[in-house]
């Protein structure tokens, strides 16, 4: 099928991009890789009266280091960079391991860090990797620049905190210091797939060897991405290696209400496999700490 007919719109600039959002209104939708948009198009499962191309905005792209500590990386970004990044392996590592689990590398070599979250598929890697290191996604509108945390940021299913005129530009993603583990499992019915149920942990040691820092993220297990708080403040301050994973991974699953039930698997099914998730990435980003 081919999609409905639209116009097509080319800004230079990203204020030039959110003047024409904010003057077009609903009928307008901006377009970076286009590997979610276009499909939908395609299959007329979307339409709209007009598409705003942003892959002139060179200012949207690039990785870098922030005086404040955190690593940029530009809302136009492939995730092929992303993949490619020293910078990203060695100062956000979880985003670096997240992103070879993103379809193939034809998507990834077109798809872009800003499209999958402002896309906010609950069952992507990248919102649940936001919010489980709390990255802060910065916004442009008419109205000038404002940052919203990766915990406001996901509204919905498919939906997030962005006005009709406010375009996403970059990603603040802090880097850990310190002794510190990452790891990230997912569960997916062929390589590539959407997952049916993933986790993603990230884990800080004192130097008591405790856990000061402690974080779960989950994806595929609800209408958006979301974190195992309850799990993550029982954890705070206790001994990492006398924590037993599966029981890490059915704490933070267990009080998931909005679990879907689908042709991929019922909502045990899923809760199951992403308890199982939880706990392979707990183990992984246990043992990174305690190791290296």
């Amino acid at each position: 099928m081919k999609p409905a007919p639209f116009e097509y719109h080319a800004p230079s600039t990203a204020d030039e991009a959110v003047a024409l959002l904010a003057e077009l209104g609903d009928e307008a939708k901006a377009i970076a890789g286009g590997q979610s948009l276009v499909p939908m198009l395609a299959l007329r499962l979307a339409a709209l009266g007009h598409l705003v191309d942003l892959r002139r905005l060179d200012e949207l792209r690039g990785i870098r280091h922030r005086d404040d500590g955190t690593v940029w990386i530009g809302a136009g970004t492939t995730q092929a960079t992303v993949q490619r990044s020293d910078v990203v392996r060695a100062a956000v590592p979880l985003l670096s391991r997240a992103t070879p689990l993103i379809g193939h590398f034809q998507i990834r070599s077109r798809g872009t860090v800003g499209g999958s979250l402002a896309h906010a598929d609950a069952a992507a890697e990248y919102p649940a990797v936001a919010l489980t290191l709390d990255a802060e996604m910065e916004a442009l509108s008419p109205r000038g620049r404002r940052t919203i945390s990766a915990e406001r940021f996901f509204d919905g299913m498919w939906s997030t905190a962005l006005a009709e005129d406010e375009l996403l530009t970059g990603v603040n993603f802090p880097s850990w210091s310190g002794r510190h583990g990452f790891a990230i499992e997912e569960f997916a019915r062929r390589s590539g797939d959407f997952a049916i149920a993933g986790a993603t942990v990230a884990v800080g040691l004192g130097a008591d060897g405790h856990l000061d820092r402690c974080a779960v993220g989950l994806f595929g297990l609800g209408p958006t991405a979301c974190r195992a708080r309850t799990t993550e403040a029982a954890l705070l301050g206790t001994d990492p290696a006398e924590a037993d994973a599966d029981d890490v991974g059915r704490s933070a699953t267990t009080d998931l209400d909005s679990v879907p039930s689908d042709l991929h698997g019922s909502a045990d099914y899923r809760r199951r496999v992403g308890a199982a998730m939880v706990a392979r990435a707990w183990r992984r980003a246990v043992q990174e700490a305690l190791h290296g």
